[in-house]
């Protein structure tokens, strides 16, 4: 708990300070006068001011945002001899790059964390596919468990070498949401010969990227001994007498092979909303026993899916991924790219109504998965810095008049009419983006709520 706590303050006060520099750097470089320079909102905790600036620095009670507060004649009265300092004075190229570079300094930073990551290496699992989930598109076009992913593209498209499951995940996120077919250079075994595969992704629905994606798609995961992990005392596993090392060789008449395929027998485990009792083959300490286990049921959304109570699969088999320092930061810029256009793509389905708000996520789940990603290392939390900094920066480059990408939209009417937005227009454009923003934090909330209690 108190490694989530510090993970998500840290992210939250780096991502809010970097945001914020890139308003007030630019602001500075342009000759605009900044009064206050916040981290947070609220009451001021701490306060300061560096030799020869008229900038006060503070540190505020709520930590959920900060601003920069500039001189301005529609704030507050400006001297004459300070209105070429005044913010709204300044020309509108100036002002449209005091609004953009804060977002554009989460873009940057976000360039400069995934390098990082890149340059210093991180633990991913191999490329190697477990047994498809049965009935799958995966199955179908032909693939197979202990297969190992060596490029995607092909067929006019850039080949892009696969490194590891993170890279093919995300291979299969951008083809399923555009819609596109993904072809897969695969090899059966060591040595072999090798085949392309292409999956059909071109006709799925997709309104939520989460796990349940790929697992429609039949890649819910990298190859993994289909072995019993931690087990919770008082669960379906403990019951039936399972123990941390059982090898599953066999559920009812089906042959396992893998932790995916094992994770999957036990999800269809239930029948009408009823457990349905299995015989498992196991071996424990060179022993085969057989034992009767009845997997609890739970739900997931409007599902209800087999659990035993145990950690299921052992650890993937996992290699360092590591770039060199031109290489890294070229990949770091590509991923950063990615990552955006595919937040904006998902918003744009939500709009919409292709995607599902589910999508939508608070701060509740964002310290979770700092909490998280902290436990796994350092490259990984950087790795969850960036993804937030992406997503950050592309969220206030959104045109609703509370947001940053709001005010450029003023500043292109401006540009293109020649007039700046009534004040009158501007109060009610506000009014509206503030209603807007509300009804989203409050569905990331109750998702956020959802996820972790429900």
């Amino acid at each position: 708990m108190l490694l989530t706590v510090v993970a998500f303050v840290v992210a939250l006060g780096l991502l809010i300070a970097v945001h914020e520099y890139g308003h007030y750097r630019v602001a500075v470089a342009c000759g605009v006068k900044v009064l206050r320079f916040s981290i947070g909102f609220g009451k001021p905790l701490l306060r300061w001011k560096r030799p020869g600036s008229d900038t006060e620095f503070t540190i505020s009670a709520l930590p959920l945002g900060g601003y920069v507060r500039m001189l301005d004649e529609r704030e507050a009265p400006v001297a004459e001899g300070e209105r070429h300092l005044a913010f709204n004075t300044q020309p509108l190229r100036a002002r449209a790059a005091i609004v953009a570079a804060g977002p554009l300094a989460n873009l940057l930073l976000a360039v400069l964390l995934y390098a990082l990551v890149n340059w210093s290496g991180v633990q991913e699992p191999r490329a190697v596919l477990a047994s498809p989930v049965a009935g799958s598109i995966a199955q179908q076009a032909g693939l197979r468990g202990g297969e190992l992913v060596l490029a995607q593209g092909g067929e006019g498209e850039e080949v892009t070498p696969v490194r590891s499951f993170e890279d093919l995940r995300w291979a299969l996120t951008r083809a399923a949401l555009d819609g596109e077919n993904l072809q897969l250079t695969v090899q059966r075994r060591p040595g072999a010969a090798e085949q392309q595969v292409v999956l059909p992704l071109s006709g799925m629905d997709v309104s939520e990227a989460d796990a349940s994606l790929f697992r429609r798609i039949g890649i819910a995961g990298p190859w993994t001994r289909p072995v019993i992990g931690g087990v919770a005392p008082g669960g379906a596993a403990e019951r039936a007498g399972l123990q941390s090392g059982d090898l599953v060789l066999r559920v009812g008449t089906v042959d396992i092979v893998d932790g995916v395929q094992l994770r999957e027998t036990i999800r269809a485990q239930v029948r009408d909303g009823q457990s349905l009792a299995s015989s498992w083959r196991i071996e424990r300490g060179g022993r085969t026993l057989e034992l009767t286990v009845t997997p609890d049921v739970v739900q997931e959304g409007e599902a209800s899916v087999g659990r035993v109570g145990a950690y299921v699969g052992a650890a993937p088999e996992m290699l360092q991924v590591r770039y060199g320092p031109i290489e890294g930061l070229v990949l770091g810029a590509q991923r950063t790219w990615e990552v955006s256009v595919l937040t904006l793509r998902m918003m744009g389905r939500m709009v919409i109504g292709e995607a599902s708000l589910k999508n939508l996520s608070g701060p509740l789940t964002i310290a979770d998965y700092a909490g998280r990603s902290a436990s796994m290392g350092l490259s990984q939390y950087l790795a969850f810095l960036a993804l937030i900094s992406v997503s950050l920066g592309v969220l206030n480059l959104l045109p609703l008049p509370v947001l940053d990408g709001g005010h450029l939209m003023y500043y292109l009417w401006e540009g293109v009419t020649g007039r700046g937005v009534s004040e009158a227009w501007m109060e009610r454009l506000q009014r509206g983006g503030v209603a807007l923003l509300l009804m989203m934090m409050t569905i990331a909330l109750f998702n956020d709520i959802t996820r972790l209690f429900g």
